[in-house]
């Protein structure tokens, strides 16, 4: 038996920070809200005694449980896609909050460049360097920085960002919220040895705070205390900006906003009188297995992509994209990201044990367009950089090249260099290609018999003359900060689903101006449905040289606007 619940204004199928923002700022403007979330409800109390890298960074204890839900992975439609069983490349979170509780909290701004990338690359260099013949799918994204930009100010206010001016990135209408994290010796060193070499070295934008913060929610966030355990963990002293200490904290204190855990959402149900429209969800309590339908004016798709992407195939909303006959758009644009970095072995050592996840400088002199690639074989490139997030026991065991991988002599090089190892990335952008999308599996399922998404990835010629780019730069970068060895990564092949990378998934669900190209439009509204919106990095029609947290949450305040806009006029919107 299914129960039918309350009708209210908005549900939001999951609650982390797309999902957050959009109830904090629904609620405020007079909405009910209902907050669906599949995971269970925690917060800072559980996090008291997070300092264990064994049980939160190796055995993955904030992340999704493959064994209920998990995707299917193969490199070419041609191959068998078989289950990913345990998390690898990239850490999906689960519960309140979602990934945005074990972010790392580097906070960038996509540049101008990428949400023009089509039309600037063919006023600069010309339409045959889009290379659209070798099966290459850039599309712009229906928006402007400049239309954005208030956006991505109103997520730095609300996290509280701590940085400083980027002289190649995009205009600022407002300074960082608090000013930049403090240097290091490393990082002084990097800064130096780019500023050598012409290039101009910032302080990396963290959401781990530089000082306390109140926000304009009147949230306190308070200041890091550079305890070196970020990445993969939550943080005990509500320093690093999280869905939980902000954007939910604030929804819950409005009587406007429900939160529901244990919720698993399994279907949008197309509304029977106007098949233009949504009446609802369907969810299972993940507890108890009872079925329930959450009626709402407005749906609005908040959890990660794969399962926003999920949630639309399922429901049959939407055409599925086809690379044989490039028709369709959902699932279209699937991109992730390229590592092309240096590791520097030194004479001397460092204290690297403390730290925070977005403690670090970087440069934008090689991301984007801000270089000539008229003579390249790629679009775009990436951020470089170098973070001191922390050397933890277990997983920082650097050792030089041609080093044996087991033995006496792999146990001397491991203890040396533990203290004396600093490594700059170079983190790519991708090149959306035909052959890399979603689709839904035939063969295997999640816990409740859904069928799983399918993942159709490699990596294309464009990304791998990226990635060796990008680490020829960040080896002169090591070359110049003084490094007795420099050891280059290693050249990219083909793409690997097992070992980590980075929880960078983008598209499936790509916004733009054209119903042709693209899923939603700039208000992340869904083009068949007039009251459904579907927000997060499944958004992006490529992937750019950046983490993609604060585009992320620009557009999920972009959304909200569209949201607040809908429920006031309803239909389609359009740009002002």
């Amino acid at each position: 038996m299914v129960t039918t619940l309350d009708k209210v204004d908005v549900v939001t199928v999951g609650v982390g920070w797309t999902g957050g923002i959009i109830a904090a700022e629904a609620v405020k403007a007079g909405l009910t809200v209902m907050g669906l979330e599949r995971g269970r409800k925690r917060g800072t109390p559980d996090y008291q005694h997070v300092h264990d890298e064994l049980k939160y960074a190796v055995r993955y204890e904030l992340m999704q449980d493959t064994s209920k839900e998990t995707i299917t992975f193969r490199n070419k439609k041609e191959e068998k896609a078989l289950p990913m069983r345990q998390q690898g490349s990239f850490l999906l979170g689960e519960n309140l909050g979602g990934a945005g509780t074990h972010w790392n909290g580097q906070t960038w701004r996509f540049l101008p460049y990428d949400f023009e990338i089509k039309s600037m690359t063919e006023e600069r260099y010309g339409k045959e360097k889009l290379q659209e013949d070798d099966g290459y799918t850039f599309e712009d994204w229906g928006i402007t920085y400049e239309e954005l930009e208030p956006y991505f100010n109103a997520f730095e206010k609300t996290a509280g960002i701590s940085g400083e001016e980027n002289p190649l990135g995009g205009f600022r209408s407002e300074s960082y919220p608090t000013p930049p994290m403090l240097k290091s010796r490393s990082l002084r060193m990097f800064e130096e040895a780019a500023s050598n070499l012409d290039l101009h070295p910032i302080m990396m934008p963290s959401a781990n705070l530089s000082q306390e913060y109140e926000n304009p929610d009147g949230e306190t966030i308070n200041a890091c205390q550079y305890c070196a355990f970020c990445e993969r963990f939550a943080c005990e002293y509500d320093a690093k900006s999280t869905p939980e200490i902000t954007v939910i904290q604030t929804a819950q204190k409005n009587d406007n906003f429900t939160l529901r855990t244990q919720a698993n959402v399994v279907e949008i149900i197309t509304d029977e009188d106007d098949d233009s429209k949504v009446s609802g969800v369907k969810f299972v309590d993940t507890l108890t297995g009872e079925e329930f339908i959450q009626p709402a004016e407005i749906v609005a798709l908040t959890s990660y992509m794969f399962n926003n992407y999920k949630l639309l195939a399922v429901s049959d909303i939407g055409e599925q994209y086809d690379p044989e006959t490039g028709k369709g758009t959902l699932g279209r644009n699937y991109c992730y990201q390229v590592f092309g970095g240096a590791t520097g072995f030194f004479d001397e050592q460092f204290n690297t044990f403390m730290g925070a996840g977005a403690l670090g400088m970087a440069l934008d002199d090689y991301n984007g367009d801000n270089f000539d690639h008229e003579d390249l074989d790629f679009l775009h490139g990436g951020n470089i950089s170098i973070t001191q997030t922390g050397a933890r026991p277990i997983l920082s065991n650097p050792v030089p090249s041609g080093t044996p991988a087991w033995g006496e002599e792999f146990k001397e090089e491991s203890i040396k260099n533990f203290t004396r190892v600093l490594s700059v990335s170079g983190q790519g952008a991708t090149s959306p290609h035909k052959e890399n999308y979603l689709s839904m599996d035939t063969e295997y399922t999640d816990v409740y018999g859904v069928p799983l998404v399918c993942l159709t990835y490699n990596f294309t010629d464009q990304d791998r003359a990226r990635q060796k780019y990008l680490a020829e730069r960040s080896a002169e970068i090591l070359e110049e900060m003084g490094a007795s060895q420099v050891d280059p990564a290693p050249e990219i092949t083909d793409y690997n689903i097992v070992p980590y990378q980075s929880t960078h998934n983008t598209g499936g669900t790509t916004m733009g101006a054209d119903p042709e190209t693209s899923v939603v439009n700039n208000y992340l509204q869904h083009w068949d449905r007039d009251n459904l919106f579907v927000v997060g990095a499944g958004n992006f029609q490529h992937n750019s040289g950046y983490n993609p947290t604060a585009t992320v949450g620009a557009l999920a305040y972009r959304c909200a606007d569209g949201i607040i806009k809908y429920a006031e006029d309803g239909g389609r919107l359009e740009e002002e």
